[in-house]
């Protein structure tokens, strides 16, 4: 069997397991005394509750630099990305939505994406985090040929299209 097929074998696998948990689901966050996203959620939890608050306006307020989408278009095409986020923290509410403007801008694959909520202790219930090594939220993992290209941890450097770009250019 090639890497290409374990590869293909591997994700078809974990999309089914991803398909098979329940998504969107929140708790009470034991240290903020509120209700948080947690384990695996989709583009509709972004739109809902604490970051929906956020989300649509964020959304329509950000304009990425379309000089940099029209480079992302074809950058984007073989990647991956996986991001941990907050629903509590500031910076997930912040970047999220323009994160997701960008990616929908560049014609991004959302199959290709995958998003973990966690608690005020970074962690999920059903979904070991640690393993991610994601110390600050929201961390954004992008993945190329089966391998971590780079990541964009809370706030990008210069802007999320163009951190973007920078780590797919490497």
């Amino acid at each position: 069997m090639t890497k290409i097929q374990a590869l293909i074998l591997l994700l078809i696998s974990f999309n089914m397991h991803l398909h098979s948990q329940q998504i969107n689901q929140t708790i009470v966050d034991p240290v903020r005394q509120r209700e948080v996203l947690i384990d695996l959620l989709d583009r509709n939890a972004l739109t809902t509750g604490e970051m929906g608050t956020y989300y649509a306006q964020d959304y329509e307020i950000y304009k990425p630099d379309a000089q940099v989408i029209e480079q992302l278009k074809t950058a984007t095409a073989n990647i991956y990305i996986t991001i941990i986020l907050a629903s509590w923290c500031g910076d997930s509410k912040e970047q999220l939505p323009r994160f997701m403007k960008v990616l929908d801008q560049a014609g991004f694959n959302m199959d290709r994406l995958t998003m973990i909520g966690v608690d005020s202790h970074k962690k999920a219930r059903e979904i070991d985090v640690v393993s991610y090594h994601a110390e600050r939220v929201p961390t954004f993992i992008i993945y190329r040929d089966e391998k971590e290209a780079g990541r964009i941890i809370e706030s990008p450097v210069e802007s999320l299209e163009l951190d973007l770009l920078n780590i797919l250019s490497k």
